[in-house]
């Protein structure tokens, strides 16, 4: 039971891309570490990051994110972090070389979908994504507004009962 609690705890910061759902199709999720240094944990911590433009790009067997903004720590005083820089992702070398081969394919990338914290570490869920058209888009949102008044009716029929 205490494992349980330890690894979902309530207050612990997610931060989600949700555009990423939007404009992508999301073909495979990859968990991996993040590589920080010290005020941006306590950033993170506190929720204030954003990872909507953000992407990853490999570098010399490497893999890096890109774009993600970590806001500086108001606590911290003079020495601080650079929001914007680039930050390293600690996955296997078989991963790399796998998700590098998925990404030489036109049309493929990696998109940070999730940053939240996993037993003390700070994880990130990379997706490897296709870019969606226009007219999935829509559709996606027509038949999320269907769910919803189907949903509505639902209730409003228990309700009656």
């Amino acid at each position: 039971m205490a494992k349980q609690a330890e690894q979902q705890r309530p207050h612990s910061p997610r931060i989600e891309n949700r555009k990423a759902w939007h404009n992508y199709h999301v073909l495979e999720v990859v968990e991996c570490g993040l590589e920080l240094q010290g005020t941006e944990v306590k950033s993170l911590r506190a929720g204030s990051a954003q990872i909507d433009e953000a992407f990853a790009r490999l570098r010399r067997d490497e893999a890096f994110l890109v774009g993600a903004n970590i806001a500086a720590y108001p606590q911290a005083g003079p020495v601080q972090h650079a929001p914007m820089r680039d930050r390293k992702l600690l996955l296997h070398r078989r991963q790399i070389a796998l998700l590098a081969a998925h990404i030489a394919q036109k049309g493929r990338t990696l998109v940070p979908l999730v940053i939240y914290f996993k037993k003390g570490w700070a994880k990130c869920e990379l997706g490897l994504v296709v870019g969606k058209k226009q007219y999935d888009k829509r559709h996606a949102l027509r038949q999320k507004d269907q769910q919803r008044e189907i949903d509505r009716e639902m209730r409003r029929r228990r309700k009656a009962d």
